[in-house]
C-alpha cells in the first residue's frame, strides 16, 4: 500500500511540475508576443484615425487606418503626415509631386511634367467645375519644381483640403507613414 502512495504522490508532482512549466511558458509567450507587437507598431507599423473630410470619398471621418512607416514613398501613396500648420496633429494626403516634379492644374485636370494625371480615385466627383482650381508651382511658391527631399500633396476632396497648395511641399521626415489598410468600417476594409 505504501508504494501506491509513493506513486500517486510522484504522479501530483509531476502533474503540478508540469502545470507550472506549462503556465511559465505561457507567460514568456505572452511576454515576447506583447513586446513584439510593441516594437512593431513603435518602429514600423501606426494605426491611424481619419478625421476631416479631406480625403473623400477614399476615406471618411472616422475610418481607422494601418500605414507602414518604412515605405518608399511614390506617386498616388496615401501618407499621413505632420501637420506643419497645426503641431501635434496629423493630416491624411495624397502624393501628387515627387523631389523635381513639375506640377500644375489647368481646366480641372492635374498634370505632372507635362503629362495629364490619371485621377480614376476622383471618379465619384463631377469633376470639370473648378474641383481643381488653376494653379502652378511657379505661382504658388515662386519655383517650378518640386524641392530635394520633399514632395507635393493634396487632399482628394479638393474643394475642402488644406494641402501643399495652402501648407507648402512637405519633407519626407514630417512624412509618418504610407497607407496600406482600411480596417474599420469592416464593410469598407480595403488594402492599398
Amino acid at each position: 500500500m505504501t508504494n501506491g502512495q509513493d506513486t500517486t504522490k510522484k504522479g501530483q508532482k509531476k502533474e503540478e511540475t508540469s502545470f507550472i512549466k506549462w503556465l511559465l511558458e505561457l507567460i514568456i509567450i505572452a511576454i515576447v508576443m506583447f513586446t513584439g507587437v510593441n516594437l512593431l507598431f513603435n518602429y514600423v507599423l501606426a494605426k491611424d484615425v481619419v478625421t476631416g473630410p479631406s480625403m473623400q470619398p477614399t476615406f471618411y471621418d472616422g475610418d481607422r487606418l494601418i500605414t507602414y512607416r518604412l515605405g518608399k514613398i511614390k506617386r498616388g501613396d496615401i501618407v499621413v503626415l505632420n501637420a506643419p500648420d497645426e503641431p501635434g496633429s496629423l493630416y491624411i494626403k495624397r502624393v501628387i509631386g515627387l523631389p523635381g516634379d513639375k506640377v500644375y492644374a489647368k481646366n480641372d485636370q492635374l498634370y505632372v511634367n507635362g503629362k495629364k494625371l490619371n485621377e480614376s480615385y476622383l471618379s465619384e466627383y463631377n469633376t470639370g467645375t473648378d474641383f481643381t482650381e488653376d494653379f502652378s508651382l511657379q505661382q504658388l511658391f515662386g519655383r517650378s519644381t518640386v524641392p530635394a527631399d520633399s514632395y507635393f500633396v493634396m487632399g482628394d476632396n479638393r474643394p475642402v483640403s488644406k494641402d501643399s497648395r495652402k501648407i507648402g511641399f512637405i519633407k519626407k521626415s514630417s512624412i509618418n507613414g504610407v497607407v496600406k489598410l482600411r480596417y474599420w468600417p469592416l464593410n469598407r476594409w480595403k488594402i492599398f
